[in-house]
């Protein structure tokens, strides 16, 4: 089988820094440098092509212009390369991770973001190993040819989880990510082991679609005991604002204050896209299970079922991009676009 061709993608993030010997800060320093401090890729029977965003981008800085640009040099090189690994900060990581798996249509090739807690350069690094197996993982390939995991993913301390169903769950640990709801889909070990059954299987024979436009005219908000009834309305009748991601109690309960119940019906009826997402790291939201979530049903809200907040945000963004009509936005927040979510309940 000939070698495969890799694309490496430097955005920025923990891994491609140095710390600064007078204020001890960590500052990004030059890709070169990093790659430097992995002789080990000499070792990969692999080609490995680079780009590098100049400056690096502090994923805290990470923006729908840049998902849009990561999207333009992913499709600018596909057809040269096996696969594309994006070295990336983990704080918005997921964010970005979602994004693209809606922009990057009918992906028949992997993009595997990864990075790193320590810098590349420190001893205990855990950089060079989520390096080393992303390429090896993007590299992979059945014997017919096509891509072993065809879809955005996040490559993280041995585990390989799709995507937008992923969630920075840690600040400290090495096992920085987890996807909650739904399960790996390969584990690095001594071997690395693919789940073949809960990869994503694309059609190969139609081409990947690219999509570049993206309406960020949506927000998050979180309901807590005590939430103020004069905050939230503000909230929901702001000028322009699209849609809202609802972070909700246990299975998608809210309080049963009347005056919730009027503000969201209020916002549905002006056409505004509410989506209720649990604040709960596992589990799915079911709106019929108790009286306190049917009435948010009742009221117009859509049920985002076990997506991630990163995923729900960023399949707005999408969907109103390509949608002018908030109703067809509406309706495809009830589907799964690219296995962002589970079926129905």
């Amino acid at each position: 089988m000939p070698v495969s061709k890799i694309f490496l993608i430097y955005t920025g993030g923990t891994i491609g820094m140095n710390r600064n010997p007078e204020t001890r800060a960590l500052e990004p320093f030059d890709f070169e440098h990093l790659l430097s401090r992995v002789p080990e890729l000499e070792q990969l029977p692999t080609e490995i092509a680079t780009y590098q965003f100049n400056p690096p981008i502090d994923s805290s800085d990470m923006s729908p212009r840049l998902w849009t640009e990561l999207v333009h040099i992913i499709s600018d090189h596909y057809e040269q390369y096996d696969g594309f690994v994006v070295l990336h900060g983990t704080d918005t990581m997921a964010y970005t991770a979602s994004a693209l798996s809606f922009m990057l249509q009918n992906l028949t090739k992997p993009v595997i973001l990864t990075g790193s807690q320590l810098p590349i350069g420190q001893l205990r690094t855990d950089g060079k190993e989520n390096l080393i197996t992303s390429i090896e993982i993007a590299a992979a390939k059945h014997q017919d040819g096509t891509a072993v995991v065809p879809e955005v993913c996040v490559y993280f301390s041995g585990h390989l989880m799709r995507g937008n169903r992923t969630t920075k769950q840690s600040a400290d640990e090495f096992n920085a990510f987890e996807s909650f709801n739904y399960p790996h889909l390969a584990d690095a070990g001594v071997q690395i082991t693919y789940h073949e059954e809960f990869i994503h299987k694309p059609n190969f024979a139609k081409p990947m679609t690219p999509h570049f436009k993206l309406d960020s005219n949506v927000i998050i908000f979180s309901l807590f005991p005590g939430v103020r009834e004069d905050l939230i309305r503000h909230i929901i009748a702001t000028p322009n604002l699209r849609s809202i991601v609802m972070r909700t109690f246990g299975s998608g309960n809210a309080p049963q204050s009347p005056w919730l119940i009027g503000a969201l019906k209020q916002g549905t009826n002006a056409g505004k896209v509410i989506v209720n997402i649990s604040q709960c790291m596992q589990g799915c939201v079911e709106m019929s299970r108790y009286d306190t979530g049917y009435q948010l049903k009742e009221a117009g809200v859509v049920s985002g079922r076990d997506s991630t907040v990163e995923a729900a945000v960023t399949k707005l963004m999408f969907l109103q991009g390509k949608y002018e009509n908030n109703e067809q936005v509406r309706k495809l927040m009830n589907q799964s676009i690219c296995g962002e979510m589970g079926d129905r309940n």
